[in-house]
């Protein structure tokens, strides 16, 4: 199955260029070239329609990391099926809801905690936090350090691009 995913990848994502390099130039004061990263919303749509394949052969949901720089990543994500809880100590969570709808609940403690890595805390809920709907067009920031996590309810999906910020470093 991951060789016929990273193949489905290929055909989708232009060809990628190797961060390191211009992040290590730029920290030495050398000029590179930029150059800017697009992804249509038709182009999106189509990966997300992947990854909705994925996520019905598997657990409900599936994300892919679009590209990652120094300091932030976009990805892709859909769910079928409620997420985790999960509290980021040094990454803030941008979500930009492509299609359907879902709840994302902030704030609050979250149940069973465990720390899953250095600075990144999962659980199975939000005790006492704040739920806020999010429908195709909304956009949400959920600064490093807030607890959150995001329902989707009945047969319901959503399909987010998210952008991870480095917040805290």
């Amino acid at each position: 199955m991951d060789k016929i995913a990273k193949d489905i990848l290929k055909e989708l994502l232009p060809a990628e260029k190797d961060i390191a390099p211009v992040a290590s130039a730029r920290a030495k004061g050398q000029k590179t070239a930029l150059h800017l990263d697009h992804w249509t919303s038709a182009v999106l749509l189509e990966r997300a329609a992947y990854l909705h394949k994925m996520a019905t052969q598997g657990d409900g949901s599936a994300g892919e990391t679009l590209k990652e720089y120094p300091l932030h990543c976009a990805m892709l994500s859909f769910r079928s099926r409620d997420g985790e809880a999960e509290v980021h100590e040094n990454f803030a969570d941008v979500f930009y809801v492509l299609e359907g709808r879902a709840t994302l609940v902030t704030g609050g403690t979250v149940a069973g905690a465990r720390l899953t890595k250095p600075g990144e805390t999962r659980g199975t809920s939000i005790e006492g936090g704040v739920r806020q709907e999010l429908r195709a067009g909304d956009v949400a920031h959920v600064p490093a350090g807030l607890s959150h996590q995001m329902l989707v309810a009945g047969e319901q999906t959503v399909t987010c691009l998210v952008l991870k910020v480095q917040e805290n470093l």
